[in-house]
């Protein structure tokens, strides 16, 4: 899961997976792990749906709940508004844009 997510974030390719029940389409801009030990995705849902409709584009989502994760044909062009390299969720990170 690793080499793929950070091979989508270096190549910039969106990400796609079953996620809570709906189907998502993510930019990835981080990945890394928490200080619990669980590797987390921080990235802008550009289609797909959620849980909360009213949340802004920006999520974290824990690896362990990626269903079927691949990487998407479709690409983006770099960093979104607010990116930030050193996301406070993770302690340890893997890969950024």
């Amino acid at each position: 899961m690793q080499s793929l997510i950070c091979e989508a974030i270096n190549s910039r390719h969106c990400v796609e997976f079953g996620y809570d029940d709906h189907h998502r389409v993510v930019e990835p801009h981080v990945f890394g792990e928490s200080r619990a030990g669980n590797q987390l995705l921080r990235g802008y849902q550009v289609a797909g749906g959620s849980v909360s409709q009213d949340e802004p584009p920006w999520r974290l989502f824990s690896a362990d709940k990626m269903i079927g994760l691949q990487t998407s044909e479709r690409t983006f062009q770099g960093t979104r508004p607010l990116y930030n390299p050193d996301d406070p969720a993770m302690e340890t990170i893997y890969c950024h844009l």
